[in-house]
């Protein structure tokens, strides 16, 4: 009967997050180059913030149903897939006692097939796949604090199948670079001579993972960016400023976020995130986005988000409306598994301390040891029957008889 109930539920969550999902719209897939380039960017920036050890991101995003983000198009509504896949990983090496140098790479493939896969794709009727690939190389010096980094990225439009797209490169190749000196940081990336994205940021909390205190007013010091977008409209640039504010609420469990856009859209999301433990391994999130122009409460979209160490679940979340061609009103599953690591410490993305990890400390009486070692390899000593002195081992005997010393294996 529990069997049954169990299966019940999780058949009518999956029919609601299918039944109230709209369909993606075409135009959000031939967005998404941007978008991806500027998430490891992202990513990449809060990784440096350490700059030795190493990180690991691997996420399978699954949708099981073809109804549940259908394409929208001229020509009507079509049944198929929206994916994403993508890993980050990154290693460094010590070269001294204070120099690290490190090595990076992040891929992400997204897009939309009219059949479900695991590795290759179907490249079925309406498809549009692309993908974006950053790497590079980075040197952290730990008595100044400072980081620089740079590499490059990689845009490639592997199939858009069908001409309701809009015409787009089939490679592209980006130049970017990142710079940070204690709390302060700059990133940006280049297409040939002209700028995509800068990234100004101050990260002023105190963080006990790189050193900072652990409580205390540092800890609710805010975390600022700028990031300067530039966008090709027509013949002319639309640059646009986005400012996004991060801040500790509650010791470093509890945060809000919230992003603005200048010069005319202003209020674009807000998020309150509660982190069961400051290392952030697992965490939860309301959020809503405002999707369009200002149009009032009605164009907010609230949801959420659930992370638990090897899935991620999500329900109109900020993150997923940005990263997921603005799918809304479904659920949305993310297999996936993220660690970061530096000096012996494990932690989460963005975390503040690193993860309690018990240790047992037996403290050792060496003067002990010693005895039980002697109390068990030696026997007692005796006198044979001349009043000469004999020490019975296991194992081995030792006989003194004035200055002479003899041994032998065996018994006595």
């Amino acid at each position: 009967m529990k069997k049954g109930l169990n299966k019940l539920f999780l058949l009518l969550a999956l029919a609601a997050g299918v039944a109230f999902a709209d369909p993606i719209p075409a135009e959000a897939l031939t967005q998404g180059g941007l978008q991806m380039r500027d998430r490891q960017l992202r990513d990449i920036g809060l990784v440096m913030r350490g700059g030795r050890g190493g990180f690991i991101d691997i996420g399978y995003t699954y949708t099981p149903s073809s109804e549940q983000l259908q394409l929208k198009s001229q020509y009507g509504v079509h049944n198929g897939y929206a994916f994403r896949h993508h890993y980050g990983i990154f290693g460094s090496w010590v070269l001294d006692s204070i120099s690290h140098f490190g090595f990076l790479t992040w891929f992400d493939r997204t897009g939309w097939d009219s059949q479900d896969f695991f590795f290759f794709p179907h490249y079925g009727k309406f498809a549009h796949i692309s993908s974006a690939l950053t790497w590079g190389f980075s040197y952290t010096n730990k008595k100044y604090d400072a980081t620089v980094a740079l590499g490059l990225q990689h845009q490639n439009l592997e199939l858009a199948s069908h001409r309701i797209y809009e015409d787009e490169s089939d490679s592209l190749l980006f130049y970017w670079a990142h710079a940070r000196y204690k709390s302060l940081s700059f990133q940006g990336s280049f297409y040939r001579g002209t700028f995509q994205t800068l990234r100004f940021s101050l990260d002023l909390e105190s963080r006990a993972l790189y050193g900072g205190a652990g409580s205390g007013f540092k800890t609710y010091l805010p975390n600022l960016n700028a990031t300067i977008y530039r966008r090709k409209s027509g013949d002319d640039d639309d640059n646009f400023v986005r400012l996004n504010w991060e801040q500790n609420l509650y010791e470093q469990v509890l945060y809000a976020d919230v992003t603005f856009d200048f010069p005319d859209d202003g209020f674009r999301s807000a998020a309150l995130k509660y982190y069961p433990d400051p290392s952030r391994m697992i965490g939860f999130e309301a959020s809503c986005v405002r999707r369009h122009e200002r149009a009032g409460a009605s164009d907010l979209l609230w949801g959420g988000a659930i992370d638990i160490l090897f899935i991620r679940l999500g329900y109109n979340s900020v993150f997923d409306y940005e990263n997921m061609f603005h799918a809304k009103g479904t659920l949305i599953a993310e297999i996936k598994f993220q660690i970061g690591a530096a000096d012996g410490k494990f932690f989460g993305r963005g975390a503040a301390k690193p993860a309690p990890m018990e240790t047992t400390q037996n403290s050792i009486d060496l003067n002990k040891v010693m005895k039980s070692r002697t109390e068990l390899n030696m026997g007692t000593t005796t006198r044979d029957s001349e009043g000469r002195k004999v020490l019975h081992a296991k194992g081995i005997r030792y006989e003194n008889e004035g200055a002479a010393t003899t041994s032998s294996e065996g018994g006595n």
